[in-house]
């Protein structure tokens, strides 16, 4: 049976789409335990019916027409029991029911077993035997293992509305498909489809009648599109963030890499004509770096497509199309290349979406920049028709609608103008002291990885910078940047906020933010070669950056420097030894420095309960809440299975910040949070009552948090984080939590806050 069920996946893994896998699923099925049908019912998860998706032996025509309510029937007993029914023969049993249309009623022996995927019932998987049959205890565990694998596959393949199957997707319009948040923001716009004039795919191959005018029209199309992008750095210098600008220069160097010239001539030399040539070239690179682990090497292919698309226009003798885009221009496809970003008249670029892609890729990096909301990797959906159509991007919740019905519009509209009004309103803490009502003052800073917000978060009310990402700088370019590079980035960073505070981060790289340049092969990443171990690691590399950013703190000495994932204080010494040697350094070359303070992320268990040690070697301890909360719970966010169970309100995770903040403050040492637990109005009251010294945000919710400090005493802070520490549930401590804001006249703070935050639209207003 082992070699049957293998034989069995391999094939349905091998199907193109959920249709073909559900159909080699009964047929081979059927074949392999000896009986007349097996069938698949999928549960809808909006009614609740079993819907008949795939049947070998039952009527065809039936297909996707039969639906069973809930409870209905013995395939209601198999998903309501979430057990095995066997029986020898079905019609005697009282839930029998049967549909004359699928001609089951012709059957006795059955066999159900339910379709399980991490605690949701997704569907029935059902053998009918025409004579009585009992079935024995090894083909009950066959049928049971079989519907195991299945209701992996169909979680796999469904998308966020739980669409029954991918014939059924095009119909889905109004309804919301979810992928994942790149950029936040709400916007309601107009979808444009990328120019059906660059399809790289329908290329066909053509034998030239001379290789050298091809290889001349490829070496020229090359050099026109390279003009191009020299052209558009120029032409967007106004309104695309300096990161943009700088990718479009990395483009530029992408068209010099010999791979892609020299690939497609000898394609070209080899009987194939200049289109068909780049084609495969293009299909060579862009595989190569899909099949990475790495999901951002995995969204550097969309750079390598979008090259191709370009220089393709050119072959074919096309201009750059002229496109009139609408006033909410919304941008739409597999993938948006900045490319396409690039050609959007500034002010008319509302949104991106992204049907794969990951928030890792530049589109994210660029949207993000601009400000628009983004939502990516949306799974596999028919959109060739809906350029023209409306949408809804919801970049906070990583969701969208497609033609969306009034509702959904006066839904969003009403979030949109709330948060317009809540932004009024805020406006008038933007500038005030983070002062509780009992006299206690905190510092309010921004988070920051872009250069492009610097200009927005100088004059946010932030008390300074609490946390820059380095390594953004390192993830947007194609090799690693030079000393002087980085010293001009971290220069300006810091002229731009002298004298408030900046605290830089070291090269945070590893687990989900890979190096495109340097790959690292680690089988689990998340507990491999990541931050401070990885810079550690290359001294090379970590002296470079030193450097740079001792020099930048010359003259201003606004720079605190921050080391990331450390779990031991041998890290941190190693650190300090190569600072004193970078300093050496810098004095017998005459460079002017200023010595930074130092501190360290507390984001792995083992810090918490290493403060002492570690504040032998530190000024400061900064908390990393996302990360921390990961780890303390065994929870990957991004994973959909287990997502529902990370939450930094949890009871674990406030005592181990207590303890953190308790044990720092008693050795003089001040503590800030950077996680997005310092962004949350019920978790600001929590670290308040702590006596955290600093909470470092998103820039948009600076005067947020400001709000919450000026209105909640610390006192009272205190008081209900005792009674926070006393609950043993994250849900309780949330009760809690809002019904306290709600007293202290935050509802409205709160409510927001819950509008952007929604997540079954089902529940809305009609």
């Amino acid at each position: 049976m082992l070699v049957t069920l293998q034989r069995i996946v391999q094939h349905a893994n091998a199907a193109t789409d959920l249709d073909e896998a559900l159909a080699i699923i009964v047929r081979e099925v059927k074949v392999a335990m000896t009986v007349d049908v097996c069938s698949v019912y999928v549960k809808d998860p909006t009614t609740g019916d079993h819907v008949l998706m795939a049947t070998d032996g039952l009527n065809p025509d039936s297909v996707g027409m039969v639906r069973m309510k809930a409870n209905e029937g013995i395939i209601g007993l198999v998903s309501a029991r979430e057990e095995t029914v066997n029986l020898e023969n079905a019609a005697d049993h009282p839930n029998y029911r049967y549909f004359p249309e699928t001609g089951e009623d012709r059957y006795q022996g059955f066999l159900g077993v339910p379709l399980v995927h991490f605690r949701q019932l997704l569907g029935v998987l059902v053998v009918r035997q025409r004579e009585r049959r009992s079935f024995d205890k090894k083909e009950e565990a066959f049928l049971f293992t079989v519907g195991a694998q299945l209701a992996g596959a169909l979680d796999h393949a469904a998308d966020g509305a739980r669409l029954l199957d991918t014939r059924r997707r095009r119909a889905q319009r109004g309804k919301a498909i979810r992928g994942s948040p790149a950029a936040p923001g709400i916007t309601i716009g107009t979808i444009v489809l990328p120019s059906a004039f660059s399809d790289l795919e329908a290329v066909a191959d053509h034998k030239p009648h001379d290789l050298e005018l091809e290889e001349a029209a490829f070496r020229t199309a090359v050099s026109a599109v390279q003009e191009e992008l020299h052209q558009t750095v120029e032409n967007t210098a106004g309104h695309l963030p300096a990161e943009g600008r700088e990718l479009l220069d990395v483009y530029a160097l992408m068209l010099e890499d010999d791979t892609l010239i020299n690939g497609t001539v000898s394609r070209i030399h080899a009987g194939n004509w200049a289109p068909a040539a780049l084609r495969d070239t293009i299909a060579d690179v862009t595989r190569s770096l899909e099949q990475a682990d790495s999901p951002y090497l995995r969204a550097r292919a969309e750079d390598i497509r979008a090259l191709g698309r370009r220089i393709l226009l050119r072959l074919s003798g096309e201009a750059p199309e002229i496109r009139e885009y609408p006033e909410r221009t919304v941008l739409l496809g597999e993938e948006v290349s900045l490319m396409r970003i690039t050609q959007v008249p500034a002010g008319r670029l509302a949104g991106v979406v992204c049907f794969r892609s990951s928030g890792l890729s530049h589109t994210a990096v660029v949207a993000k920049g601009l400000g628009i909301p983004a939502v990516v990797a949306l799974g596999h959906h028919a959109f060739e028709h809906l350029d023209g159509h409306k949408i809804v991007v919801d970049g906070h919740q990583g969701r969208v609608f497609i033609d969306p019905p009034q509702s959904i519009i006066r839904e969003y509209e009403r979030i949109i103008e709330e948060e317009v009004s809540i932004s009024a309103k805020l406006g008038e803490f933007r500038h005030l002291r983070a002062e509780t009502p009992d006299g206690i003052e905190v510092k309010v800073q921004v988070n920051l990885g872009l250069r492009s917000e610097v200009p927005v978060a100088t004059v946010s009310g932030a008390d300074g910078v609490g946390l820059y990402r380095t390594e953004f700088s390192f993830m947007i370019r194609d090799t690693f940047p030079v000393e002087e590079d980085q010293f001009a980035i971290y220069r300006e960073i810091l002229e731009s906020f002298a004298p408030q505070p900046v605290v830089m981060r070291t090269l945070d790289v590893g687990g989900d933010k890979p190096l495109p340049y340097f790959p690292m092969e680690e089988t689990n990443p998340y507990l491999g070669l990541r931050g401070i171990r990885f810079t550690l690691s290359h001294p090379e590399i970590f002296v470079t950056q030193l450097r740079a950013m001792l020099r930048a703190n010359a003259g201003l000495n606004n720079l605190k420097i921050l080391l990331p994932m450390v779990s031991q204080a041998a890290e941190v010494k190693d650190t300090r030894d190569l600072i004193a040697r970078v300093q050496h350094e810098l004095e017998e070359e005459g460079q002017p420095f200023a010595v930074p303070s130092l501190g360290a992320m507390i984001e792995i268990p083992s810090a918490v309960y290493n403060i002492r040690a570690l504040a032998r070697y530190v000024d400061f301890f900064s908390v990393g809440t996302n990360d921390l909360t990961q780890y303390l719970l065994a929870v990957d966010r991004n994973d959909p299975h287990v997502a529902s169970l990370y939450d930094d309100l949890d009871p674990s995770v406030i005592r181990a910040l207590r303890s953190v903040v308790s044990a720092a403050r008693a050795l003089n040492r001040p503590v800030s949070v950077c996680g997005e637990m310092a962004g949350d109005p019920a978790g600001v009251v929590l670290l308040l009552g702590m006596g955290v010294d600093t909470f470092s945000v998103t820039t948009a919710s600076v005067p947020r948090i400001k709000w919450v400090i000026r209105t909640v005493a610390q006192r009272r802070a205190r008081s209900i984080l005792r009674r926070a520490l006393a609950l043993d549930n994250a849900k309780a401590i949330h009760q809690l939590l809002h019904t306290e804001l709600e007293r202290a006249g935050l509802g409205e703070l709160l409510r927001s806050t819950a509008a952007r935050n929604t997540t079954d639209p089902n529940d809305w207003p009609v």
